[in-house]
């Protein structure tokens, strides 16, 4: 089925995606994922396949070659993904970045780069934000783009910046006036597309960081990298906005990745739970086991109601930012939850790589820190929705 075929927002619709991701899945099976674990590899024949299936390109309008579909169905798409065992890190950005070219980018930006990502020509993966000294304070970071001519030429460093090594294009955060001197914290940063396969032959350096799970994190160090001016997203100095823009999609997106692990997680320790037999009796016999497991489910069903509220908000254009922050909290802890669940009932075998519960349960733990921590959106909940005052 091709994605494109699927315009609604019906139950029968979504199913029919679902279908068709789980199908794809199957050809990636868990030997797949551990070896690729075991080397921190980028599973590049699992994004070619997703991007030839349209899957990738969902949220891109159809005039620029993808499907035009909206958050629901994006957030179908990664919640079968990784409720089939695979993971959707290595190219959920580029579903939650195209929010910031489609809002804010130009008629001639959308014509130029989104029908070679929709095709597959160009990846747009990177997101440039987080930098070392500033981490979730996003208003004091410092990588600087100043403009000479009809190009910036941007210094500064990234850090956790995945997928860099694997993308063509990155959305990149920079400040465009000092923070000294602009009337409001909020202004004085802009958006630039970085080409890095340009930019790495003149200043750009990648470096991978390892981490507990095959992320393909990066930190990123610009030396007099010079970006065209008509790179420039929107309005120089509006650049905070145009990335808020796209927060809540990611908030929401990655939320659907959450359910999708603690379904998989749920659904695997059922499983075991009903052929495992221990002292002459299968171990989802004995409550010590089974209410475990049926705690994790009520929790991941109470979560998955607040994404879906989130997603019809955010499609039907209204504000969605408290469901949306509340749907990536309640999603990522009903998945560590049903994670912890998981591997209490595996046991031993829950550490053994050919579970593969082990890495689901390492992949599934960076939700409750990223892309944003459990204490921000508590913190934003606290001021902005119950009127507490501001904690930071």
């Amino acid at each position: 089925m091709s994605v494109a075929a699927t315009t609604s927002d019906s139950p029968a619709e979504l199913d029919q995606i679902r279908a068709a991701v789980r199908e794809l899945c199957a050809q990636f099976p868990g030997e797949y994922w551990r070896a690729k674990d075991r080397v921190r590899a980028y599973p590049s024949e699992f994004v070619d396949a997703l991007t030839r299936s349209g899957f990738l390109a969902c949220l891109i309008p159809e005039e620029y070659g993808g499907s035009g579909l909206h958050i629901l169905q994006a957030g179908a798409i990664l919640e079968e993904i990784h409720r089939s065992g695979c993971n959707g890190g290595a190219c959920h950005a580029q579903m939650y970045t195209m929010g910031t070219i489609l809002k804010h980018g130009s008629t001639a930006q959308k014509a130029r780069w989104l029908p070679k990502i929709a095709a597959g020509e160009l990846r747009l993966q990177a997101f440039g934000v987080t930098e070392p000294t500033s981490g979730t304070d996003t208003l004091s970071l410092r990588t600087a783009a100043v403009r000479k001519g009809d190009r910036y030429i941007v210094n500064g460093q990234k850090v956790w910046t995945s997928r860099a090594e694997y993308s063509d294009l990155m959305l990149l955060l920079a400040r465009t006036t000092s923070k000294e001197q602009v009337a409001k914290r909020t202004d004085g940063l802009s958006v630039l597309v970085v080409d890095m396969r340009t930019a790495k032959k003149k200043g750009l350096t990648i470096r991978p960081l390892e981490t507990m799970m095959n992320h393909s994190s990066t930190e990123i160090f610009f030396d007099d990298v010079e970006v065209p001016a008509e790179n420039l997203i929107g309005e120089e100095g509006k650049g905070f906005r145009y990335i808020l823009d796209g927060m809540n999609a990611e908030r929401i997106l990655i939320a659907h990745e959450c359910i999708g692990d603690a379904r998989w997680f749920i659904e695997k320790a059922s499983t075991y739970a009903k052929e495992r037999s221990v002292f002459g009796r299968p171990i989802g016999q004995n409550q010590g086991i089974q209410f475990p497991i049926a705690r994790a489910y009520a929790a991941t069903e109470a979560a998955a109601l607040m994404v879906r509220e989130a997603a019809e908000l955010f499609d039907a254009g209204k504000p969605c930012g408290p469901q949306a922050n509340m749907a990536k909290m309640l999603a990522s802890e009903a998945s560590w939850q049903a994670a912890e669940m998981c591997v209490q009932t595996h046991g031993g075998f829950g550490f053994a790589a050919e579970y593969d519960v082990e890495r689901k349960f390492r992949e599934t733990r960076l939700f409750q820190v990223a892309p944003i921590s459990t204490n921000l959106i508590l913190s934003y909940l606290g001021e902005h929705v119950l009127g507490l005052p501001r904690s930071y």
